[in-house]
Formats: C-alpha cells, structure tokens, sequence
C-alpha cells in the first residue's frame, strides 16, 4: 500500500508537471508555426530562439492588475477560469503513455489512474468543462461575453453527443470501457483507425469543436464577440482560459493517439506488446506515445491557421443534420457488421476482421463525403435564403 501511495503521488506530480510546461510550449510552438505558415518570423527575442516567451508571458500575467467587473457575480466570476481548468487537466489521468515500468518493489503502470471504467471517466470530466465557459459569459454580465458563452454550451452540447457515439464503435471492437484494454486490443492487429475509418472522422470533427478551435472558434470570435465569454477577464484569470484550452488540446490529441493509433503501441513490432518489461519498453512506448500526440497537436495548429470559420448556421447545422445523424446511423451499421462477422461466421478480430470492416468503412465514406463535398447539407441559412 505504501509503494501504491508513493507512486500515485510521484506519477501525478510528473505527469501535471509535465503537461503543465508542455502547454507553455505549445504556445510557443502555435506562434513559431503560424509565423512559418505566414511567412514571417515569429517571436525570437526572449531566449534562443525565443524558448522563454512563455516564461515571460506567464510573468508579466502574474504582475497585471486583476479586474473585477462591478456588476458581475463575483462567485461565479472568480470560479469560472477554475472549472474550466480542473476538468482540462483531471482528464488526462487515466490515458496510459507507456508500458509499465519495472521497479524493485514491482512494475509500475504508466497511467495515473488505471481505473476499469476509464473510458467513462473521459466522457464524463470531458463534459464539465463547458460550465465554466458558460459561467464566465454569464457572470461578466457583458453581452458579448454572454453571447459567447451561449455559443459555447450550444456547441459543446451539440458536438459531445457525436463524439460520444463514435466511441461506442471502439467499445464493440475493444469489449471493454478500461483504456488499457482498447489499446490491448490494437496490439494484437491493426489499430482501430482503419476499420472505423467514420469512427475517427467523427471523432476528429467533434474533437475540433469541444475545444473551441478553428474552423469551430465560434464561442471567442474575434471579429464578432471581442474574444467572447472572456471579455472581462485579464491577468492570471484570463491566463487559466488559455491553459484550459491548450490542456483540452493535448487531452483531445491523446485520446485520438489511444483509440484509434494504439496508444503507445510501436507499429510493425510485437516487442511491446507483453511483458517481461523493461526499462527500454517504457522509454520507446513513451517516445511512440509522444510522438503521436505531438502529430495531433501539430494538426490543430496547422488547421487554425490554414481555414476560415464556419457560420453560426452552418455550425449548428453540421452538428445536429450530419454529425448526429451519421453517428446514429454508423453505430447501427457497424454493430451488425461486427455481429454478423463475429457471431455468424466466427472470425476472432485479426488482420481479415479489420479488412472487411475498412472496406464497409469505405462504401459509407463515398456517398457522405460526395455529399458534403456539394455543400447541401451544412449549407445553412445561404441556401434557404436563396430557395
């Protein structure tokens, strides 16, 4: 119990530590990236190469004056930056980065928390966020940050439900909501991107959307809401919006790493895939792990500086007429696909079992992407107007 103990508190120490200077990176890595996208330099002046920028952005938010509206609801003012932090970091607990790690006293497992019902856990954490959004639009008691944050809830609401659906096609392959076994499962094949090809589609569009990023921005929208649902926060308050967003970031990157690319699972090789553990597995799982979240989050990047944003219209309009539907309609599909491969025909998930479901993947990809290609199903209020 002793070892258990220390442990724990060693790996959440490491681990929020670790995320915690990864996002003051990530803000560095944004500003770097957009400037080569853009042509430009980007910052360079504060340490080589410009590495201390977040160090002294965080320095000079800790010395501004702190504002407090005088018709806001205080409470509520002050809780809102909070809310929507904690969430962003407690849902990383229970994604495991690497192999268990070999010790003296036993093998340690690299999750902070290995709980069997895991998956649940990020569905659940992952939703709480959208309150302290909607709790700093509300309590400003300015109509721009109120309008953002009604923005925010609808948004949230409306992408969660998707993004919860495509993952119920990854527990009917994987048999099981504990993380561990969903990236267990991928060891022994393929990774699940390939026969739930929509799944990930999905998954990447809802994932966009949940953390408020271009093209799905909407909630701050510079150029409409002066920065939406935190117009009337500064310093360290508005500080912890950006920390929550960047954290949701690398949350959202991990679990498309774990569901659908095998977590920390090293492809073409088994030498991972069971014990006897040793140092080496961790090590490279860890560097495997990493190396697909950072593909993920280099994505955001490059995607928030390459596309304009969608409507208001066309937003709600893809989540509830696409997503919604799609999500509804793949789960039925793929439930009777697996069924029929399964329990009719007896194959066990291997090589073939992965074949065929990407290839049913496929089929349904061509019409939906034809379709959406035309614009007539996101088109929004344009097309209504004109009809």
């Amino acid at each position: 119990m002793t070892f258990f103990l220390w442990t724990s508190a060693i790996k959440v120490v490491v681990v929020f530590t670790a995320v915690m200077v990864g996002v003051a990176f990530l803000t560095w890595v944004e500003r770097r990236v957009c400037a080569w996208i853009q042509d430009r330099l980007g910052p360079n002046r504060v340490g080589p190469e410009g590495l201390l920028q977040p160090a002294a952005d965080g320095l000079k938010n800790l010395f501004k004056e702190e504002t407090l509206p005088a018709s806001s609801d205080k409470l509520l003012f002050l809780l809102a930056p909070a809310m929507s932090f904690v969430p962003a970091l407690l849902t990383i607990a229970v994604i495991p980065f690497a192999t268990p790690l070999p010790t003296a006293w036993g093998d340690v497992p690299m999750v902070v928390a290995d709980l069997p019902v895991g998956f649940l856990y990020i569905l659940a954490f992952a939703s709480l966020g959208v309150y302290g959004v909607v709790f700093a639009g509300w309590s400003s008691n300015n109509k721009y940050a109120l309008l953002g944050g009604l923005r925010s809830s609808a948004q949230m609401i409306s992408y969660e439900i998707a993004m919860g659906m495509s993952t119920v096609a990854v527990l009917l392959l994987a048999g099981n909501v504990a993380v561990s076994d969903v990236i267990a499962r991928q060891q022994e094949s393929t990774w699940f991107v390939f026969p739930l090809a929509l799944a990930y589609f999905i998954f990447i569009v809802a994932a966009f959307a949940e953390t408020n990023r271009v093209p799905f921005d909407l909630p701050e929208a510079e150029g409409e809401l002066v920065a939406g649902y935190h117009t009337e926060y500064s310093a360290m308050k508005f500080s912890m919006f950006y920390i929550a967003e960047y954290s949701n970031m690398v949350t959202a990157s991990a679990l498309m790493a774990t569901l659908f690319f095998g977590g920390y699972d090293i492809p073409l090789t088994s030498w991972d895939n069971g014990p006897p553990w040793t140092i080496a597995k961790t090590l490279a799982t860890l560097a495997m792990f990493s190396l697909k979240v950072g593909f993920f989050l280099f994505l955001y990047i490059w995607v928030r500086w390459t596309l304009p944003r969608f409507r208001y219209d066309q937003l709600m309009a893809l989540g509830w007429k696409v997503m919604l539907p799609l999500a509804l309609g793949y789960i039925t599909v793929m439930a009777s696909a697996i069924w029929l491969l399964h329990a009719r025909l007896g194959w066990t998930y291997d090589t073939r079992f992965a074949l065929a479901l990407f290839g049913l993947n496929v089929l349904l990809a061509i019409p939906l992407f034809f379709a959406l290609d035309r614009g007539h199903l996101i088109s929004g209020s344009e097309a209504r107007g004109e009809a």
